[in-house]
């Protein structure tokens, strides 16, 4: 028999809570490390199932944005993955110019020792076969003697090295050589991997497209409009009440509570205001419980304060959604974003990269929805918020 959602989530937050918890005492017990590994493995499962139940639920409501879920889910796994990619790209990039320096060092002090060499060889060739006879001839200092045919010795010896450095250096010349050709091939078959990938992200940009024209001419009267706000509203407070009393058995603390901050905290991103709390939308039968700040894709999101990821995946209306638990029953809501960098359990700090700006969700534009909310009540954020972020957030 199926779970229920709501015991579903509470047995699922508590095996990742359970997990984070207990991660320093895995360290240091490898019986324990074993368990560890089974309750997250059951964690997995557990996330897979809630998923499913979402999405058949979401699917019950409306088909369309179940497909919309399906297509937004694989835009961002193909953003995550050129990101990747380009990150890949760069690394042999460098490498392959630190190969091509060091390339060009050693033939500069080839050059050299190839001079030296050729140098030594010719005098040596120069004074003949009987250098060290006509030596024994002209000289009649035995102690002199010793001398020079000492330094011939070493002189022999040296031409000797020489060779052998040499010798080595060019082994190792056609080795950079066949480093810096596989380098090139590996940008050459990344350059056809990306190019395959763009291709499917068009495709599936064009396929959202299609299913965006669909659910706009679904809900163009307005009662249709307020009826989706408001189902999507029921999702999100349910989520949020099932978080509310699962998370009260698991406080969490910081340096200075989450309460002493109001009016003092910085916004997650520099953006423009394009809708406020308390605004009307749907012909004002409903208002905006947080804000919309307008920002162009792919600027990183980044937590207020102090937490752990409580939700980290697409809920309708929300597209990618970030919640953050801080404590005392305040949580934060990054919605809308092109991808998500952070998991369930996972703990934050104020100023941490916890998502990417974007359009999930059925937006028209790029911007972060972001809300702040005492349990299941939503606190204005502007009252919380009021610090610009650094360049370049």
């Amino acid at each position: 028999m199926p779970l229920h959602f709501g015991a579903m989530f509470r047995r699922l937050t508590f095996l990742v809570i359970l997990a984070a918890t207990a991660a320093a005492a895995v360290a240091q017990d490898p019986e324990l490390a074993q368990i560890k590994a089974r309750e997250l493995e059951q964690v997995r499962e557990m996330i897979s199932a809630l998923k499913s139940s979402m999405d058949e639920r979401a699917e019950e409501r409306d088909r369309v944005t179940g497909e919309l879920q399906a297509t937004e889910v694989l835009i961002w796994e193909k953003r995550a993955y050129l990101r990747d990619l380009e990150r890949q790209h760069d690394d042999i990039e460098k490498k392959k110019d630190e190969i091509e320096d060091k390339l060009a060092r050693r033939e500069d002090e080839l050059a050299g020792e190839m001079g030296q060499l050729v140098a030594q060889v010719k005098a040596a060739y120069t004074s003949g076969s009987q250098e060290r006879l006509k030596l024994l001839l002209n000289q009649h200092d035995p102690a002199t003697i010793g001398r020079l045919l000492t330094y011939y010795r070493y002189m022999s010896d040296y031409r000797g090295e020489k060779i052998e450095t040499v010798n080595g250096h060019i082994t190792e010349l056609a080795e950079l050589r066949a480093e810096a050709a596989a380098e090139e091939s590996r940008l050459a078959a990344l350059a056809d991997t990306r190019a395959a990938e763009l291709k499917e992200l068009d495709a599936a940009q064009a396929e959202r497209q299609t299913l965006l024209t669909s659910l706009k001419a679904r809900i163009a009267d307005e009662s249709a409009q307020i009826d989706r706000l408001a189902a999507e509203e029921q999702d999100l407070a349910h989520l949020i009440a099932e978080l509310t009393n699962i998370l009260s058995d698991y406080p969490i603390t910081s340096q200075e509570p989450f309460s002493n901050l109001k009016g003092n905290l910085t916004w997650p991103i520099a953006g423009s205001l394009i809708h406020d709390f308390g605004q009307p939308r749907a012909g004002g039968k409903v208002t905006w419980n947080g804000v919309v700040l307008a920002a162009p894709r792919g600027r990183e999101v980044r937590s207020i304060y102090h937490g752990r990821v409580v939700f980290a995946d697409w809920l309708v209306g929300m597209g990618l959604l970030v919640i953050v638990d801080h404590g005392e029953d305040y949580l934060t809501l990054y919605g809308y974003n092109e991808t998500t960098l952070k998991t369930a359990g996972d703990w934050v700090a104020p100023g941490d990269v916890i998502a990417t700006v974007g359009d999930s969700g059925g937006q028209q534009q790029t911007g972060l929805y972001f809300e702040v909310r005492k349990g299941t009540r939503p606190q204005n954020p502007r009252q919380w918020v009021s610090r610009q972020p650094k360049t370049g957030y």
